[in-house]
């Protein structure tokens, strides 16, 4: 040991100056970089839900100008929601979506909401006019393909007429459809046998009929939950073509569970409402939070990364906010997800009805479980810094139809009830309606 020292000691004497100087500053540099380097230390949290008190100053804004999210969330994968025969998807449908026009809408705020690329809007609206004219209960629908362009759109102006417009190279080609066919009403009733898509289906609808079904009273019932002997009863009308059923079109369903009758019947808005004219909808928050904060990181799906130059959607909006920060769920729902899940650390996922889904990611404190119910407003976890992050902040995304959109400029809906004449009107149509529904 000694000699390895009296060598050392030798070779450094023989050196010049300078490689002396360079030496001692880099041993200088090593030192202290062992002795500063961080750690990262993760802890597991227990959390008392039922009482919780929260001081003044965490509902107050903070401007944190270095809260940014990194590119993490690969981590966070769409088959870790749990999934029933309801949720499923028929992969024919994958690509297909549809859209029951309202008040205020235009093509361009459906579809932008959708991710479709405006560059394809504007081929439809610039040689299209009639596209100014959408009214309220039409439904629109379109398909795309795997890179997300459009491919057609289908307009049902009427019963009668639909207007389809399919992208031939760089533009539209308009075609019409004229259904000449006679509708005729029928009642279709029955018993739950099995799930409800099973019994249904045995009784005679079709899948894109009980799916509408499913989208009625995706907040008022849990299709999981319905019981043995539970009773359904839907009026539906056909359409036939030289004896052929070409389409339909679904009034009314009444659905008997326990001791329970749930009414879901169309009115002239295309919307459904219960047998008071009382929305079945449900209404949404725009923020996850009491306040609003500073946007650090903005919804792009089409982000590209400043170091790879990759390609790296952000599928959700970063809000800068200080740790201990009340995050409340934007609308009635149920926890599908509570858990703590790597880089994008404590994470929560929300199924509101059966179309939406909201994750919250980097918390530090989650106040809810999986499978418990939820209001619009409860405060559901508090905002933290865990994960892979470079500041504290909350990321914040919504779902519909399992794909993600823009949650600062995507239609929410509302929970809007007939009211006045509308209200007069609707109830003095369905008192016929109802009458029909009965059960076998």
């Amino acid at each position: 040991m000694q000699r390895i020292i009296q060598t050392i000691f030798l070779a450094y004497n023989n050196t010049s100056r300078i490689h002396r100087m360079m030496m001692v500053i880099l041993t200088v540099i090593t030192f202290f970089a062992a002795i500063f380097r961080p750690f990262i230390y993760y802890f597991k949290h227990e959390h008392n839900v039922k009482n919780m008190a929260l001081a003044t100053h965490q509902f107050q804004a903070m401007p944190l100008k270095g809260s940014k999210a990194i590119d993490i969330y690969s981590s966070i994968s769409d088959d870790e929601l749990p999934q029933d025969d309801v949720t499923q998807k028929d992969t024919d449908a994958e690509s297909t979506h549809e859209y029951i026009i309202s008040s205020g809408d235009t093509l361009s705020s459906i579809l932008t909401q959708y991710n479709i690329e405006m560059s394809d809007i504007a081929l439809l609206t610039k040689k299209h006019n009639d596209f100014r004219n959408l009214k309220i209960g039409q439904q629109l629908s379109w398909i795309i393909n795997d890179s997300g362009a459009l491919q057609q759109l289908r307009w049902e102006v009427s019963r009668r007429e639909t207007r389809i417009f399919n992208r031939i190279g760089s533009s539209f080609k308009e075609s019409h459809q004229w259904q000449q066919g006679t509708w005729y009403n029928s009642i279709i009733s029955g018993r739950l046998s099995g799930s409800f898509i099973s019994s249904t289906y045995e009784a005679g609808l079709s899948r894109t009929e009980i799916d509408a079904i499913i989208k009625a009273f995706q907040w008022q019932l849990d299709f999981k939950k319905l019981s043995h002997d539970d009773s359904f009863s839907v009026l539906i009308s056909h359409e036939y073509f030289d004896s052929k059923k070409i389409q339909s079109q679904l009034l009314a369903v009444r659905i008997r569970s326990g001791r329970k009758d749930y009414y879901a019947i169309r009115a002239e808005d295309g919307k459904f409402y219960d047998q008071y004219g009382a929305s079945l909808g449900r209404g949404f928050m725009r923020f996850p939070t009491i306040k609003q904060f500073r946007i650090s990181s903005n919804f792009n799906l089409h982000r590209v990364h400043p170091l790879t130059g990759r390609i790296v959607p952000h599928k959700g909006i970063d809000f800068a906010m200080p740790i201990d920060t009340p995050v409340v769920a934007v609308s009635d729902g149920e926890v599908l997800i509570a858990k703590y899940s790597g880089s994008a650390g404590y994470y929560m996922a929300v199924r509101h009805g059966r179309q939406y889904t909201t994750r919250y990611m980097h918390l530090k404190n989650l106040l809810v479980k999986p499978g418990q119910k939820v209001k619009c407003g409860e405060l559901i976890a508090l905002s933290g810094n865990s994960g892979r992050t470079t500041g504290p902040h909350l990321h914040f995304e919504l779902w519909i139809n399992q794909e993600a959109v823009n949650p600062l400029t995507v239609k929410l809906p509302n929970a809007k009830n007939l009211i006045g004449k509308e209200r007069r009107m609707y109830l003095s149509k369905i008192k016929a309606v109802m009458s029909q529904l009965q059960f076998n």
